[in-house]
């Protein structure tokens, strides 16, 4: 599995010649709404002419459901498999066009290409906001979505071993802050914990997340998991 950060809360997964996005940022859209929030990284437009076989919207905010971006991704001749939560799908069906637009909430399962994706639960301000776990090559990875640290989330995790977890420390917009985090990353039991959604909208150093078993990511670059970490 190859991993590629690609800055705010988006990442590329490779494995078994299918590309995978998740939460793909690749505008300043937000700037239009937010003009503190412009973007501080430029965007790489190689990113744009990736042909995803799989694209997974976690919640229902511009920076998350981009449509900037996702005009690049879901023309009319793409055929996508798109996995999004409700308010998500709602929005992200309306682009048409051949790809398939499934339903993704809290609970649900979906295997596609010997890949399996499950949604759990996120705590966040969109009601139905979800993680992702994906299970490919025999290793589990949780992307949790925009999320606090909450007790109902924990509930919705299966049992399985987890191989890294991706999560938010920058502390606003009912996202975990760096203490937070590590707590949340060190209770998963994942051999590794990312940070991200941090660095493209504010001067948060990731540095400050003190997990033990931090990989820090560099934007437009694949992640590195050179060791493994007990925990």
């Amino acid at each position: 599995m190859k991993i590629t950060w690609l800055g705010q809360a988006g990442l590329m997964m490779e494995t078994g010649g299918k590309t995978i996005l998740i939460d793909p940022y690749l505008s300043d859209n937000v700037k239009n709404f937010e003009p503190k929030n412009y973007r501080r990284v430029p965007v790489d437009e190689h990113f744009l002419q990736i042909k995803p076989d799989v694209i997974i919207i976690t919640h229902n905010h511009l920076d998350h459901l981009d449509k900037e971006t996702l005009k690049y991704y879901l023309t009319e001749d793409a055929t996508s498999l798109v996995l999004a939560p409700n308010g998500g799908w709602q929005e992200i069906r309306k682009f048409g066009g051949s790809s398939n637009y499934v339903l993704f909430n809290n609970g649900t399962t979906w295997t596609q290409d010997q890949v399996v994706f499950r949604a759990v639960k996120a705590e966040h301000s969109d009601a139905y906001a979800i993680g992702a776990i994906i299970s490919a090559e025999g290793e589990n990875y949780y992307i949790t979505g925009d999320t606090l640290y909450s007790e109902d989330v924990f509930k919705s995790l299966p049992d399985m071993p987890l191989k890294a977890v991706f999560l938010p420390i920058n502390g606003v917009g009912n996202n975990m802050n760096a203490t937070d985090a590590a707590a949340f990353a060190k209770r998963t039991g994942a051999k590794f914990a990312v940070p991200i959604h941090v660095g493209m909208f504010d001067s948060i150093d990731p540095n400050v997340f003190a997990a033990e078993n931090k990989v820090i990511p560099e934007i437009y670059r694949e992640i590195k998991f050179e060791q493994e970490v007990c925990v």
